[in-house]
């Protein structure tokens, strides 16, 4: 079955529900949802069906047993601060949220109710918790990868592009993760003859600006680090990377598939999907603070053909035969 028909069966299985029958069903549980998408995000249908579906396969059903309240902030640390207070005003059981900044507002706002997070780089560097085996308090989830993750994007772009010497690097300069993966993607280029570029993401103009400067050389290259300000910006990073032809290494498939070049980094609806056996377990009684993070299990590699073509690259058979998904 596919996931949107399976997502379709929740729905319409809710809906056609007896009052009669859900009145003798337990208490509905209320789960809050802070996204560091939009809500008309092409990604969010993705990421809310793999929560949703993993929620299912432990016997939580929305609209029987299970309620979700959804904010989107968009990258938005102010928008964060503002939908966190929103969902905790909802009395929620607990909260789901997705990146450094709808976590951290988050917990600065509760210290009792339960939060699972998703797609957080570094959360002991960040200060959302002290301990990734052992996170105590009310906080635990699922961390993007490490930062030395960072090196295999160099890697990545010098094997499909040998003529770069020079690239561009989209990072959150607020965010301690952010912070972190430049420092080894600055390391890791410098090694290997790269001189890098760094480009803030905190608003529009100034990604075009410096986008625009940077591709009046020859030569050049892009790389997308993670985080939700990243995630804000995504389309319009995509569309400048194909305005001025720079071969664009991006950390998630989407990027990959709407116009980048090249993607690695983790199976984030994967990542949503055991999220959602955290949320069942600790809603059934067992303590967040003794759930350990835990680090990605799946990485994804996507090639798109398309764009190699249109930026006249031919990519080497030693990345195609690794990887787990080709676009033609």
């Amino acid at each position: 079955m596919r996931r949107r028909d399976f997502i379709k069966g929740i729905v319409g299985s809710a809906t056609a529900w007896p009052l009669a029958a859900r009145a003798q069903q337990e208490h509905t549980r209320r789960i809050g949802a802070l996204m560091n998408n939009g809500a008309d995000d092409p990604e969010a249908p993705a990421l809310v069906g793999a929560f949703s579906q993993g929620l299912a396969e432990s016997g939580w059903i929305i609209g029987r047993n299970a309620r979700i309240d959804y904010r989107w902030y968009q990258g938005n640390p102010e928008a964060a601060r503002a939908y966190a207070a929103e969902l905790l005003a909802l009395t929620p059981d607990i909260i789901l949220t997705s990146g450094t900044p709808g976590t951290t507002a988050v917990k600065q706002l509760t210290r009792t109710v339960p939060i699972v997070f998703t797609r957080v780089g570094d959360p002991v560097g960040s200060g959302i918790l002290n301990s990734l085996a052992r996170p105590g308090g009310n906080v635990t989830g699922f961390m993007n990868y490490e930062f030395s993750f960072g090196g295999k994007w160099v890697d990545l772009l010098k094997e499909i592009a040998p003529h770069v010497s020079r690239v561009a690097v989209f990072r959150d300069e607020t965010n301690p993760t952010g912070i972190a993966q430049f420092g080894i993607i600055q390391a890791m280029a410098t090694s290997v003859g790269l001189q890098v570029t760094p480009v803030s993401v905190s608003n529009s103009d100034e990604i075009a600006s410096a986008v625009e400067a940077f591709a009046h050389s020859p030569n050049g290259g892009a790389i997308m680090t993670g985080g939700a300000m990243i995630t804000g910006h995504r389309d319009l990073i995509l569309k400048l990377v194909a305005r001025y032809k720079l071969p664009a290494i991006t950390y998630d498939r989407f990027s990959a598939a709407n116009g980048g070049l090249i993607s690695y980094g983790p199976d984030f609806a994967d990542q949503f999907r055991r999220a959602a056996g955290y949320v069942d377990r600790i809603l059934k009684g067992e303590k967040p603070g003794e759930l350990p993070v835990q680090a990605p299990t799946k990485y994804e590699l996507v090639v798109n053909l398309k764009t190699a073509k249109a930026l006249g690259l031919t990519i080497p058979q030693s990345v195609l035969t690794r990887a787990d998904e080709v676009i033609e």
